[in-house]
């Protein structure tokens, strides 16, 4: 199968999937919000001849194209952004905001980069439709709400999507990560971790900011317990076991003379094993709990599951058919192994629920020649910025052309030849 035949049409149309980009750059959306985007990906799904379903877990959309026997492959993209204020400086930065829950504005970014998630599996779903004669099989694009966190996989799942598009014999993604752009990035197994997000509210009693002796302080319980639970890592798990606490959040109070009646953490923990997950969690509650006793708290803490998200793990030998055909295409200097990432994802609840293995990668962002001078300086973690940093900025080019590639490249190696 010629992929080279499948992209003859992608430089031609590399304009305007790059004014996509930018568009969706500029205009963020969150979680079950991205109706614009939605409206987007429909509208681009339906002119490339594709039967599209929208609206299936509030937002999510889907286009299946049927092309004869063979295989059914799907290829998933997400769309939500993040309550972060961009300060990349580009042209098309979002200045976008949203009302969240506390009914507070806050500022909205494609910090993550779903936003080139969107534009290369558009790009690909083009190019498969206009190379029908090259394939055969049913090839279901796949767009999510609300991948950061908020169960938009499931949800979708939950609003019957297989019953719409059918059963997948495989499901492919890919995410973009500050690796040099123009390469892609693979692992067999675990490749993302488990995480599971919780909140915990902890109470005191309110006073005036001069009598501290008459109240008690949530503000320093809260304190205690994220110095607490730094610990938990260092003297409660074994040195083979990966695991990363992280408290990103704590709000307490509203003045400087005023000691609040309660103070609200938001923690996450990340692993690749679920036995280690159970017993960090155990310690995480236990040490809360013990805190607001030391502190003479006047009731125990509210301790809420945000989400919980098990580890993306890849199917090898699925994992060895799209490396293969990827280094093929792609060449193999550009498609490497990577070391297991302690981010997390959902995307692995599709293949789960469908009985299907699963492959998702690595996309590389990163101007090739920035990434290669902070390597050689050793100041990648300095000088290039990550996913959810309001300076995450990917390449253009060739981030999205590699994307747009790899999307179909993968594809092509389960679709069969007519």
């Amino acid at each position: 199968m010629s992929i080279s035949r499948m992209l003859d049409s992608l430089p031609g149309t590399m304009p305007t999937l790059e004014d996509i980009y930018r568009d969706l750059h500029a205009h963020p959306e969150f979680a079950y919000s991205e109706h614009r985007t939605a409206g987007i990906v429909a509208e681009s799904l339906r002119k490339a001849g594709y039967e599209v379903t929208e609206g299936i877990g509030v937002t999510g959309v889907v286009g299946v194209l049927r092309n004869g026997d063979g295989p059914t492959v799907m290829l998933r993209a997400d769309m939500d952004a993040l309550p972060v204020e961009e300060k990349t400086g580009l042209d098309y930065a979002s200045t976008a905001t949203m009302i969240d829950e506390t009914g507070q504005a806050v500022p909205l970014m494609h910090a993550c980069g779903h936003d080139v998630h969107v534009t290369c599996l558009l790009g690909a779903a083009q190019q498969l439709a206009t190379s029908t004669d090259l394939w055969s099989g049913t090839l279901v694009a796949l767009f999510q709400p609300a991948e950061e966190g908020r169960g938009g996989a499931l949800r979708m799942i939950e609003d019957d999507v297989f019953g719409i598009v059918g059963n997948p014999d495989v499901v492919l993604g890919q995410h973009v990560l500050p690796y040099a752009a123009g390469t892609v990035g693979y692992r067999a197994g675990a490749m993302l971790a488990a995480a599971d997000s919780f909140e915990a509210r902890v109470f005191g009693r309110g006073a005036h900011g001069s009598r501290p002796e008459t109240g008690i302080d949530p503000i320093v319980m809260a304190a205690s317990i994220v110095m607490k639970l730094q610990t938990i890592v260092s003297r409660e798990v074994a040195a083979n076991e990966q695991v990363v606490l992280t408290v990103g959040a704590l709000h307490a109070g509203t003045k400087a003379n005023i000691i609040p009646d309660h103070a609200d953490l938001k923690l996450s923990i990340r692993t690749y094993d679920r036995g280690v997950t159970e017993r960090v969690e155990a310690a995480v509650r236990r040490v809360i709990e013990a805190e607001c006793i030391s502190a003479g708290s006047p009731r125990p803490p509210e301790i809420t599951e945000l989400s919980r998200f098990d580890a993306t793990v890849n199917d090898p030998r699925a994992t060895d058919r799209v490396v293969q055909a990827l280094k093929s295409e792609l060449g193999d200097d550009q498609v490497v192994e990577i070391d297991p990432i302690m981010i997390s994802e959902d995307v692995g609840e599709f293949g789960k629920a469908a009985g299907a293995p699963s492959v998702y990668w690595a996309l590389g962002c990163v101007d090739p020649k920035t990434y290669a001078e902070a390597l050689a300086e050793g100041k990648i973690e300095e000088q290039i910025p990550s996913n959810h940093s309001p300076l995450f900025a990917p390449a253009v080019q060739p981030t999205l052309t590699t994307g747009v590639t790899a999307l179909v490249t993968a594809a092509a190696a389960w679709l069969s030849a007519d």
